[in-house]
Order: C-alpha cells, then structure tokens, then sequence
C-alpha cells in the first residue's frame, strides 16, 4: 500500500513538473509528455490486480506480453529450420507455394531431413519404372444402389464453410475446381451462392446443425435437402459424424457472427446463436445410420452418398460393416479424417488427444470393408494433411481411393500459417468476415492457383507412382511404403499392420481382430 502511495505521490509529482515544463516553454512537450504517460502507465500498474508480472514490474512488464505477441511470427520467421514447423514446416508450405505460382518447386543438394530417425518413412522406387501417365486417373463414385455415379478426382479441395472463410476464399476455391475439374467439399455450413456460383462440382456436407436442410426446431428437413440436392453443381452429398479436429464434439456459432447473409445461408434466424450438438438426430444405432443414407440418397435422386468420421472405436466402425452386411445397403463413399486437426478451431486438448491419426484410421476402415467383402462397393477418401505429391501416395498405399486438402487449398489462396483463423482477423483474408481484410483474396488470381496447385500435386504423385513401377493407383501396395522402427530396424507397412483379405472377418477373423468383430453390435454403437 504503501509503494502504491509513493508512486502515486510521485505520478501527481511528474504531472504537475511536465505541466510547468510546458508552460515555461511548449519545446519541452515533446520530452515531458512522454514521460508524463509512462508515469500514469506505472501507475495503473501498480494498482491493477490483473496481471502480477505488472504490479511486481511496472511499465517493463508490457515488454513481456509484446514479446509474447510476436513470439509465433519470431518462430516462423527467424527460429524454425525449414522441415521443423508445425503444423506444416516450411518446406511444404513452399512446396504449395511454388506449385500455386506454377513456379518450379525443386530442391538443390540434397535432402535436409535425417532420414535414420526413428519414425522416417520412404517410398520403395522399382528398378523397372513405368511411362508417367499423361492422364490423371478418376475414381467413379456410385455403388451398386447409385444411379448417378460421379468422377472423383486423386485430390479435391476439403471441407471449409462459408463463415470460416471468406466469400472471395470460397469463390476462388470453387472457381479453382472448375478450371481443373475436380470437387470442392461445402463444409457443414450450408450452400451458399459463393459455393454455387462458379459452377464448380460440390459435394454437400451436412452436419450435425443440419444446415442448409434445417427444420425450425433444428431437425432435418427432406423437402429442403432434396430441393438444394437437386442442384446440378451437387455431384455428392456427404453426412458429417465427426470431425478430425474434434471428434464428437459440436460448436456454437455466436449470435453477433449470425448476420443476414449466414443466416440465409444456414437456414437460421439472425442474430441469434446456433448450436450444433455433437450428436445427430436422425439416428442413434449402426442399423439407423445406414437406413438414414440410404434415405438420402434417395431424396437426392440417386446421387452418391457418404459419411465422414474420424475414427476412434474400430469396434464402432465394425459395427456399421454389420449393419451394412444385414441391411444389404452401403454407402457409396466414406471419407477419413485425420485426428491431425483442421481449419476448423478447437479445444486444444481435443486436438492433441482424441481420435484416431489418418493412417491408422485409414487403414482401419480400408480393413474392415476388405473383411466384410464390402470393399468393391464403398470408395474411401482420405482427407487430413494431405499437400504433396507423396503424402497423396502414401494414402493411397494405406487404403485410400482418392484424397482431399484443405489447409494446402488455402496456402494455394495465400494462406500464411498464421494460425488465426477463428479471430476474424485473418491478416490475407482467407479466413475471416472482415470485408476489408477479405478483399486481398483476388478470385481471378486465386482460383488460377487453386487450379495449378491440384494440377502439380496429382501430376507429382503420377511421377511418384511411375518411379515405383506403377501405372495404376489400383497397383499400389502396403509392402511398397517403408517405415524406420529404430535406427537399425525398417519394416513395411505390410509387416507392421495386419492386412485383411476379402470376406476374412465372415469366414475366420484373426486373433487381432476376432475381440472387437465379436463384440460390434449393428444394433447400438459401443466400445
């Protein structure tokens, strides 16, 4: 109290000396107010219970919260290597980059990573390369109950919502997907003229808030998702369970961000605030889910229909294979997401902790549809990290049909990494409402690099394929990717990983699978 005393006697002390500093000569101003405002800053200081650093340092203390504020743009910039950043180091954000640019994305003198680290993986070239296909090859999506199968591209642009990002970041992806004919995933927040407008192909994500399809209570609505399905741009419509960067949890989108716009587009009344629950409503056991996609691809006239998650319990998913089997319906496309997070932001405990990474759950949902003999039926998609040539292989090899990026889609529009997307104050415009800030995003420029990033990057995995002696994806195998167990120990992933035949699991589950193939019940989801 009694240093508060001294100091403020001392503030009252510099006010009135700066006063007849003044006074006696306005030159001195320039000096005397100045000072006269670090005193009132130590002041506060002082008397402020907030922030202890202050109140112990006063006046230097705010040095430490303007160091703390540039500490991520010092890290970036100055400090981290080129391959030691998070959550892309610098060597694949230049890789985008450059490949945006239609500039040359190569590298002199060697690699920079060590690749005797434990954990290193590498792809096996065959000493009999192949010819590279001068013809990007397409996945036809559509099962047996599909009457109007689309060709998916090996890499499409991922799940972003208009109101995560920006009009001009939605119309320069969409615009990109059509210049290079492939897909461009709405996000769980509706269709909105920017997604419909270019005329690139969609596929229409539908979450748990339902919207875009969405019944005054919250519901979903059939007559408002067969209508909007029915739009020529939609080639598929996807069912949102859960998400990489928080698996089984839903969000809230506050009332002062519901403006007119998002709520016409989301089917919500404005200004008030969303809740998207965790959870749907529209089913509750294995058996329900998959009769509720067989329901929609029947409102959407036949058109494909899948369900994305990110997997947790291989029991769960196990449990769906059995509800497919009894049912004798599958979905014709399911979509993996990494537990390696998103655009989306989240509690960062969810995304260091819960869910399953890509590969392994990857490789776990390609397994369990083997060993149903259910396979043939279903395309897989794996979406989670995915910006080069080599990640887009290396899906392949661990089950994937085809891929899709989201982060690498908006590097291609400008993104920097800075890792302020839920702030509203996105220093590109990529992902933000600020119509200032959004105005950097220039859609004739952007969409032309969306185009040839998605060009590059199949174009490399092809080069990639063609090295490893193969012309197909279909030809791509587990015992072609290697992984370092030790520094004196290198397996490949069809060692490290059991890898089903068709029908296994109906006929003689092995020993690591048998418990979990038991135990999954279509009839309610457990683990």
């Amino acid at each position: 109290m009694l240093k508060i005393l001294v100091v403020a006697v001392l503030g009252l002390l510099a006010a009135g000396a700066a006063l007849a500093t003044v006074l006696a000569s306005p030159w001195w101003s320039a000096a005397a107010v100045p000072l006269l405002l670090l005193t009132l800053v130590a002041v506060h200081d002082l008397v402020q219970r907030q922030h202890s650093v202050l109140r112990n340092y006063p006046v230097f203390g705010h040095l430490r919260f303007a160091m703390e504020a540039l500490r991520p743009e010092l890290q970036q910039y100055f400090i981290e290597r080129n391959f030691d950043g998070r959550p892309f180091d610098r060597d694949t954000r230049s890789i985008v980059y450059e490949r945006a640019k239609g500039t040359d994305a190569e590298e002199p003198f060697g690699t920079e990573l060590d690749l005797y680290r434990s954990g290193s993986e590498y792809l096996v070239p065959s000493m009999a390369p192949r010819p590279v296909s001068t013809d990007p090859p397409r996945v036809r999506i559509g099962g047996p109950d599909c009457t109007r199968p689309y060709d998916m591209a090996l890499l499409n642009i991922s799940a972003m919502s208009f109101g995560s990002l920006s009009a001009n970041a939605v119309l320069a992806l969409n615009t990109g997907a059509r210049l290079g004919g492939f897909a461009h995933d709405t996000g769980e927040g509706g269709l909105s003229d920017y997604h419909l407008r270019p005329g690139g192909d969609l596929v229409w994500e539908i979450g748990t808030g339902y919207f875009g399809c969405r019944t005054d209570e919250g519901g979903f609505d059939e007559r408002k998702f067969a209508e909007k399905a029915a739009y020529e741009q939609v080639k598929c419509v996807l069912l949102k369970i859960s998400q990489g960067a928080k698996p089984g949890m839903g969000g809230v989108l506050p009332g002062a961000k519901v403006n007119a716009e998002i709520a016409e587009v989301r089917g919500v009344p404005q200004g008030r605030s969303v809740l998207s629950p965790p959870f749907h409503r529209v089913y509750s056991t294995p058996r329900e889910l998959v009769r509720f996609l067989a329901r929609m691809r029947e409102l959407a006239d036949g058109k494909p229909v899948g369900f994305k998650l990110c997997v947790g319990s291989r029991r769960e998913f196990l449990a769906v294979c059995k509800a497919m089997l009894e049912e004798g319906c599958t979905p014709d496309f399911i979509v993996v997401d990494g537990a390696e997070g998103g655009t989306g932001a989240a509690p960062l405990e969810f995304v260091d902790n819960v869910g399953l990474p890509l590969g392994e759950g990857l490789m776990a949902v390609h397994n369990a549809l083997v060993g149903c003999g259910l396979r043939d039926r279903v395309r897989v998609g794996a979406s989670g990290k995915v910006a080069t040539g080599s990640d887009l292989v290396k899906r392949l090899l661990q089950g994937a049909d085809y891929t899709n990026a989201a982060r690498a889609m908006m590097f291609a529009i400008g993104c920097i990494q800075a890792q302020r997307c839920h702030t509203n104050t996105c220093p590109v415009g990529v992902a933000t409402q600020d119509e200032r800030r959004a105005r950097a995003v220039d859609v004739t420029d952007k969409s032309q690099r969306v185009r040839r990033y998605q060009e590059a990057t199949v174009k490399s995995a092809l080069q990639i394929m063609a090295s490893m002696g193969v012309d197909d994806p279909r030809g791509l195998g587990p015992h072609m990717l290697l992984h370092r167990v030790d520094p004196h120990t290198v397996r490949s992933y069809a060692e490290l990983h059991t890898w089903l035949t068709p029908g296994q699991l109906l006929a003689s589950a092995p020993a690591d699978w048998a418990c979990d193939w038991q135990a999954a019940d279509p009839d309610r989801f457990t683990h």
